[in-house]
């Protein structure tokens, strides 16, 4: 017997400086629930215009939605994905975030592809219908994987037939960047959007101190092992407690593929949380770096040092960077984990 497990709402990541609600403050606050992306997510927002800003950003998440859905056949990525290698034509937001989406296929080396969406339907990861696949389907469908055979053009976009695009790893991160431009732009300096796990920080809490968000202990789902604290920032964490099925051998296989060989990633790592400046980018490269390991991770930070990323291990070990090692604070009654700070 197949068994499915799915993490809670917030897929990895909560936000303790909600828990007192607009109440902590005297400056005008507002909240907004929303379910979208397959997630429920939770905004709130301070100053006089925080209402008006967050109804724009709602409606902003929603299109997104509209053009970004793998399901929705009317959307752009369904268009594309029916369309037997002909030209589509596209809004800008898709071309732009499959532009990036490449760039980031590109710079790690094709850890991330999102054309990967044959495989992970035929893990049975969208429809439900979960299945380990036998070895010449999965070596079939990777000749279908290759984000360099994406072209773009003037908001047209043409792939091979047979080829598929998933925005999945990318998608919430794009629509949390999105969002934070509305808010800045509606004059809210103070905001932090959960859009399911994906957490976009504007500027930091009323009285000046830095949000806290709370990382999920990936042995114990329901529960906190640590919390991050940090300005303007967005917050992403990958793992392979989040949604995963058990085959009848007892083997567990998550829903983060391989592009290289198509399999569930099963290299030692629990979860990746990536803090940055953006969104699109921390979404992206927590699910790069899962798929990559501990060593390639690290090696790529060191290559890069743009953002900030702390590592849990299926051996219980904590590797975090420098940087984020300072904001850390561990729950009381989190695991004790062997820490260690990377410079």
């Amino acid at each position: 017997m197949i068994i499915l497990k799915k993490a809670a709402v917030l897929f990895g990541i909560s936000l303790l400086s909600l828990l007192c609600g607009c109440k902590a403050s005297e400056e005008p606050c507002a909240k907004k629930d929303l379910f979208a992306m397959d997630t429920y997510m939770t905004m709130t927002a301070y100053g006089e215009n925080a209402e008006a800003a967050l109804d724009k950003v709602s409606n902003e998440i929603t299109a997104l939605e509209k053009l970004f859905s793998v399901t929705d056949t009317n959307s752009d990525i369904g268009r594309i994905n029916s369309s037997c290698g002909q030209p589509i034509e596209i809004s800008a937001d898709t071309a732009d975030i499959i532009t990036r989406s490449e760039n980031l296929s590109e710079l790690t080396n094709g850890a991330i592809d999102i054309t990967v969406y044959t495989l992970v339907k035929e893990w049975g990861f969208t429809t439900g219908s979960y299945a380990v696949p036998l070895q010449n389907r999965i070596n079939e469908l990777l000749e279908y994987v290759d984000h360099s055979q994406i072209s773009i053009s003037d908001n047209k976009i043409t792939i091979p037939e047979n080829y598929q695009l998933d925005l999945g790893s990318v998608a919430k991160g794009y629509a949390g960047e999105k969002a934070a431009e509305i808010l800045k732009e509606e004059g809210v300096s103070s905001a932090i959007l959960n859009l399911g796990g994906n957490v976009q920080t504007i500027g930091e809490k009323p009285d000046g101190t830095p949000w806290r968000v709370a990382v999920t202990d990936p042995f114990s789902p329901s529960d906190t092992i640590c919390t991050l604290s940090v300005r303007d920032k967005a917050v992403v964490t990958s793992g392979n407690y989040q949604r995963y099925f058990v085959s009848e051998d007892g083997k567990k296989y998550c829903h983060i593929i391989d592009p290289e060989t198509g399999y569930p990633v099963d290299n030692g790592l629990a979860s990746v949380t990536v803090t940055g400046d953006s969104g699109t980018y921390c979404d992206g490269l927590s699910t790069a770096l899962f798929v990559m390991g501990e060593e390639k991770a690290i090696e790529f930070w060191r290559q890069h040092r743009d953002f900030d990323m702390l590592i849990i291990t299926e051996d219980s070990r904590i590797i975090v960077t420098e940087i984020l090692s300072e904001n850390i604070e561990f729950a009381d009654n989190a695991p004790s984990l062997q820490t260690e700070v990377i410079n």
